[in-house]
């Protein structure tokens, strides 16, 4: 409190109290938080993205990796072979025998539109397929290949 309770024989004189008061203290710094609070997702706004490649160790890879291809036309291969996005599920059941738990590896053209992937991507996920493995190239950094060949293909890590 900031004034004591008078006393009787004091008089009118108040008695000086050295307690500081943090009320208001404490009210412009919850205030400031909620600004923060609401300002902070905000500022990640408009985030220039390019993913071509990436520098991440390779994940290791299995004896018998199951490939599924989206071409530039749109089209889906698995492995070798073309199938058609309503037989994808079946066609992925048949290659892995039925084993749910079998890391997919996508790997996409680079001109195919990002809602293209994720169609894909969603075809996996309903057919039961969640261990997706993304492949791209593998870029070194700043150590240019020994005679002058081209990254090979490598899953760089599951997808979230």
């Amino acid at each position: 409190m900031a004034g004591g309770i008078r006393e009787n024989g004091s008089g009118d004189d108040l008695a000086e109290n050295h307690e500081i008061n943090v009320t208001p203290f404490i009210d412009v710094m919850l205030v400031l938080l909620i600004i923060f609070m609401v300002a902070a997702p905000l500022s990640t706004v408009d985030v220039n993205v390019d993913l071509p490649a990436s520098t991440a160790k390779p994940a290791e890879r299995p004896d018998e990796p199951v490939y599924v291809t989206l071409k530039e036309d749109m089209s889906l291969a698995l492995g070798n072979d073309t199938v058609a996005r309503e037989t994808l599920g079946t066609s992925l059941d048949r290659m892995t025998e039925g084993n749910k738990d079998a890391r997919i590896f996508l790997r996409a053209d680079k001109t195919v539109d990002y809602g293209q992937f994720m169609e894909v991507m969603n075809l996996l996920r309903d057919a039961g397929y969640l261990k997706i493995a993304l492949v791209g190239l593998e870029a070194v950094a700043a150590t240019p290949a020994p005679d002058g060949a081209a990254a090979a293909a490598e899953p760089v890590g599951p997808a979230p």
